[in-house]
């Protein structure tokens, strides 16, 4: 008599507990797999944790993308996750001069959310936790990954000893330095390209003020991202829930090398960004520059992102790019939805026979395949859009063509498009879909197709812009000029009419 065929739940490790690994391990969980998560420093949500931690990861800016990622997997905790952040309907521009200019995100008044990291993966971790079939593990460091016999081997750090844990799937979301994608390269032939941007980053503070009563209250408008643009570097705010804005120093290396002693800094950031220094005060933004680190900013490409039925990597670990759209943590857990949906097109179990678990399966090895095939191309054409959107957020925003440029765009977004989609009936699609079809339709601002419609892939998203690029060049200077000086008008009319 033949024993019985006795089936069991699926293994999955993922490694890396930020919310991208976080989203990951519910989106298996949440399938039926029995999931693993490993982390290798505290647990963030720990005292001893935020005691130690160093200011030094900027601000996140949360929109469609992200949302629809997480609605995907779970609606309830998407709508919680959100009641902590901040809505941002636009960029103020600081000039040198003390002038304010507001440029809106959306014609339709759509925004994105300012939402603090920290809190925000505090909030993962506290769902991951609650769910019954995922373990954390924190303090726990890859050593070594052995794809072929599925086991990965740590480091406890709590005991100082060595530990083997088995898998069916490995999930690498362990970030830019991924230990998980450098153990992939031994078995992959994998393109790879690293690249250091020659600007690096600085967080400040800007505490709330307060009126005279002692009530706090913002030290700028909390609805739009502050920037303060000065061609070859920038210093940007966003608000928090405590009434106070994370801010953020970008500028060369070189620059900052110049600026070596508090005097000179402080000399150089008054001659900048006066109005920025009145708000955060000079005693805390030296504190600031002198406790918080320099840190680097990375691009990372690779390809393929998967290694047979047993491994593939997420987010950062796959694709690290300039934070200069707000698009790594929304493009991260939109490559967790991406591969849900091919989970379920492809069809595949939860669980996996004692008979046949040492077999590929065909089904995993489909849908990990046409991840790579069909994400790549929206990686790269997000990454060389974020790398681009620097410049114009640091200088071309104040020049006279890139308004010219962005009234033509609404007005023509305005004459040509449809009433917009709600995020409610986008999710609803996405939940079950890569993407819409036949989209998107009528003429799109870039801002509008990278941030608020997740429904056109990335990839989609430049060849769009790039023809219609191409239709401006084909106007020619004096069609260019008439359709330059009808949205001049419009741009006006629009402007009082904003403030009527």
């Amino acid at each position: 008599m033949s024993s019985p065929n006795i089936s069991r739940k699926r293994r999955a490790t993922v490694i890396g507990a930020g919310p991208v690994g976080c989203l990951a391990a519910l989106m298996l969980a949440k399938r039926g797999w029995e999931v693993s998560l490993y982390e290798g420093p505290l647990d963030p949500r720990s005292s001893l944790f935020k005691s130690t931690a160093k200011q030094r990861s900027i601000n996140l800016a949360i929109s469609h993308r992200g949302i629809a990622a997480m609605h995907a997997i779970d609606g309830s905790m998407a709508q919680r996750f959100m009641q902590t952040a901040i809505p941002m309907k636009g960029r103020m521009i600081h000039h040198l001069d003390g002038k304010l200019y507001s440029q809106l995100y959306d014609r339709d008044g759509q925004c994105i959310n300012s939402i603090d990291r920290a809190l925000l993966n505090e909030n993962f971790l506290d769902q991951v936790s609650a769910s019954e079939n995922i373990r954390v593990f924190f303090r726990h460091k890859v050593q070594a990954v052995d794809f072929e016999s599925k086991n990965i081997t740590f480091e406890n750090m709590n005991t100082s000893r060595n530990t083997t844990a088995s898998f069916d799937f490995c999930v690498g979301a362990d970030g830019s330095y991924s230990v998980v994608r450098r153990q992939l390269m031994r078995v992959v032939r994998m393109d790879y390209q690293q690249e250091y941007i020659k600007h690096e980053y600085i967080e400040f503070k800007m505490p709330a003020s307060q009126d005279n009563e002692g009530h706090l209250n913002f030290a700028l408008d909390p609805s739009h991202l502050h920037i303060w643009p000065r061609r070859s570097y920038m210093f940007i705010a966003l608000p928090n829930q405590d009434h106070t804005f994370t801010c953020t120093l970008f500028a060369p290396s070189e620059e900052l090398d110049r600026l070596d002693t508090q005097n000179i800094f402080l000399n150089w950031f008054k001659s900048n960004f006066p109005d920025a220094l009145q708000a955060i005060g000079e005693k805390n933004l030296i504190n600031d520059f002198t406790h918080n680190p320099r840190s680097p900013l990375i691009c990372t490409k690779s390809n393929p992102y998967h290694y047979k039925d047993r491994a593939i990597l997420l987010g950062d670990a796959a694709h690290s790019m300039v934070p200069f759209y707000g698009q790594g943590l929304n493009c991260g857990l939109e490559d967790v939805r991406i591969l849900d949906v091919l989970l379920s097109q492809e069809s595949v179990m939860s669980t996996v026979s004692e008979r046949t678990e040492d077999r590929e399966d065909e089904r995993l090895m489909r849908a990990l395949s046409r991840y790579s095939q069909e994400r790549h191309k929206d990686l790269v054409a997000i990454t060389e859009l974020a790398m681009a959107n620097y410049v114009e957020m640091r200088h071309l925003v104040t020049t006279p063509i890139y308004l010219a440029r962005k009234a033509l765009d609404n007005l023509l977004y305005t004459l040509s498009s449809t009433q917009y989609r709600p995020l409610s009936y986008l999710n609803m699609l996405l939940s079950t879909e890569l993407y819409a079809e036949n989209e998107p339709r009528g003429w799109l601002p870039l801002y509008t197709l990278v941030t608020f419609r997740p429904d056109v892939s990335y990839d989609t998203v430049r060849r769009t812009v790039a023809r219609q690029s191409a239709i401006l060049t084909g106007v020619g200077y004096v069609g260019a000029a008439v359709l330059l000086g009808v949205a001049g008008v419009w741009m006006s009319y629009a402007t009082r009419s904003r403030y009527r």
